[in-house]
């Protein structure tokens, strides 16, 4: 998701973007709509409007064929994605391509759901199964049957992770909150307005460390699932998209994609240092 200023609203979509030969380097990699850290490995991996790439060294390397990926989540599995999007030149996935799966760390992709029908912008798996949004909020339990939601709130992002049934939801009025896997919300009272969230992933058990990014660069950290929320940092620079690990002492640490490359804070969101290693 492209970082934009108040209100929160979805970035919209392009053209399918045409392949290219060679993948840029991290600091040339814009409009990033998505990122994601193995808990295991700690390999960083950003879905982009050419695809996806693997951004863990000092060289990114491309991962995927070319697909606008507009929406894209990590699942317990590393070898596990589902996005959305448009496809790229010479592909033979619909337009748009509704839910897509990879089985194979992101490398080949074959449509699930929806396709020629719905472009997620939003898309997150949690412990009931997929949330989504295509101007629709929906949510599936296998990715192939939907069910739609009575929310009405259009998401800049939507937080899950596949230990929980908690979701969160990033809104011009706050951060709306699930705890049945997207089915049903409520308005968290008095919740910073942030744009960016991420539940801050552990190998282990279901996470209740939160992190959330401000529209204008403020870091946020929950340790209660999003139920409240502390102010830590700042992050500079234009903001794309934000994953997070557990880290210690209640300071999880942040991963943050901007316009000029990755950042990472391994303090809970107080100081930031280059991602690439």
């Amino acid at each position: 998701m492209a970082a934009l200023t108040l209100p929160l609203v979805l970035a919209g979509c392009s053209a399918p973007t045409p392949a290219i030969d060679s993948a840029p380097t991290s600091n040339a990699l814009g409009h990033v709509h998505g990122i994601s850290v193995d808990p295991a490995s700690t390999r960083i991996l950003l879905a982009t409007h050419d695809g996806l790439y693997d951004a863990t060294g000092k060289t990114t390397v491309k991962v995927s064929d070319t697909i606008d990926l507009m929406g894209f989540t990590a699942t317990d599995d590393p070898e596990i994605f589902y996005a959305s999007g448009h496809p790229g030149a010479g592909s033979s996935l619909p337009n748009p391509v509704g839910l897509i799966r990879s089985t194979d760390a992101g490398k080949t992709w074959q449509e699930l759901s929806l396709g020629g029908q719905s472009d997620f912008h939003a898309l997150t798996a949690s412990g009931g199964g997929l949330v989504a949004f295509d101007g629709q909020l929906r949510t599936s339990h296998d990715g192939v049957t939907w069910e739609n939601s009575t929310a009405t709130f259009t998401p800049a992002v939507l937080a899950g992770n596949p230990a929980s049934t908690v979701v969160l939801a990033t809104t011009e009025s706050g951060v709306q909150r699930s705890t049945d896997a997207g089915k049903t919300w409520q308005l968290v009272p008095n919740s910073p307005i942030i744009q960016f969230a991420a539940f801050a992933a552990s190998t282990e058990k279901a996470p209740t460390e939160t992190v959330g990014v401000a529209p204008d660069g403020s870091v946020h950290v929950s340790t209660d699932a999003g139920l409240s929320w502390a102010v830590t940092g700042k992050v500079a620079g234009q903001v794309e998209a934000i994953t997070a690990l557990e880290g210690a002492d209640g300071k999880p640490r942040i991963w943050v994609a901007t316009t000029t490359g990755v950042q990472v804070s391994d303090d809970g969101g107080e100081t930031f240092r280059t991602a690439a290693s």
